[in-house]
């Protein structure tokens, strides 16, 4: 299927590795010359150096997969192939875009008879290999028009064994490993709990092995102070515990690398997805503690708070005279 493709960074390029090998015919665009003309030797794709010559070159109506930053970025592009293409043509925001954003570039899209699909894509770097989570918001006569690249970015339904209440049965939704989740915004909605659901387990996960590096501390009694070996808790954790995941095999390769990981930072960046899962919470009066904790925990990590934790400090000590003072008070 011939297709543009806007975009070529870590997961931009490796999709379109995929589609290339499964027979796809990708037109590409990057603002980096040295990217796109790169991908074009090593795949065979079609390179342009703007947008305008890759509309033009593609055959209406037309399909064209964005994997851009979000935000101002993603707007822009958005803008000038909204006064680029024609109606029946089907625009693909593949980034993680506010689901409210998507909604309102959807309906200014649909005025022009432009289709405009919003697809969370889960995968990273491992997609390349093991296939893209694509989670689609949209008309059914776009996502009709795309399955062939949705079916080749996909993982498939042999990725996972198929849930016991299935079994036999026939395929279901979601099951090759894309889901059309409903109407415009529903596909960045759902990758954005996607995302707030992953800041959950990953804290959890840090938690738990910082419990395992302090057990032999000094401050433990010594009847109940272990010496762990935290790669070695994460391997057999891997093998039919209830916690194993790929996350956890990603932590077992760190701990296995460098139990240490002191060649990582102790600061921890998050993205917009964290922010908005608790924000769309908080609109619709829904509990999130454990993914609101660990949006805020991220915060905590690159920030000393030194006042506010002074002022603890003092209070605890006004109150209640417990020893709160600094080593240079």
């Amino acid at each position: 299927m011939e297709l543009g493709f806007i975009g070529l960074g870590r997961m931009g390029g490796n999709m379109v590795r995929r589609l290339s090998k499964a027979g796809h015919q990708c037109h590409v665009h990057s603002a980096n010359q040295t990217t796109r003309e790169a991908l074009a030797k090593e795949v065979g794709t079609v390179s342009y150096a703007d947008i305008g010559s890759l509309v033009a070159a593609l055959a209406a109506p037309r399909v064209v997969w964005l994997m851009v930053p979000a935000g101002e970025v993603t707007e822009q592009v958005l803008t000038e192939l909204g006064q680029l293409c024609t109606s029946g043509d089907v625009i693909i925001d593949g980034g993680n875009s506010h689901f409210k954003e998507s909604v309102a570039r959807a309906q200014v899209l649909a005025a022009k008879g432009i289709h405009m699909v919003d697809c969370g894509t889960s995968g990273g770097v491992f997609g390349l290999a093991r296939g893209y989570s694509l989670m689609l918001g949209g008309a059914n006569e776009a996502i009709g028009r795309i399955v062939p690249i949705l079916d080749t970015l996909a993982p498939g339904i042999d990725a996972a064994a198929r849930t016991p209440a299935r079994d036999g049965g026939p395929q279901a939704p979601g099951e090759a490993g894309w889901l059309h989740c409903g109407k415009p915004g529903s596909g960045h909605y759902v990758k954005m709990i996607h995302n707030g659901i992953e800041y959950g387990m990953m804290q959890a996960m840090a938690e738990g092995f910082a419990l395992f590096a302090s057990a032999g501390h000094a401050v433990v009694e010594e009847d109940y102070r272990y010496d762990l070996d935290l790669a070695a808790i994460a391997e057999v954790w891997r093998r039919g515990s209830v916690v194993s995941s790929w996350l956890l095999d990603l932590g077992a390769d760190a701990l296995a690398s460098n139990p240490t990981l002191d060649q990582y930072s102790t600061e921890v960046a998050d993205s917009g997805e964290g922010r908005w899962t608790i924000e769309a919470a908080i609109d619709q009066r829904t509990s999130a503690q454990v993914l609101a904790a660990a949006l805020f925990a991220r915060f905590s990590s690159r920030e000393k708070n030194e006042l506010g934790n002074r002022f603890l400090s003092a209070l605890r000590n006004k109150f209640g005279g417990h020893p709160s003072l600094s080593s240079k008070g």
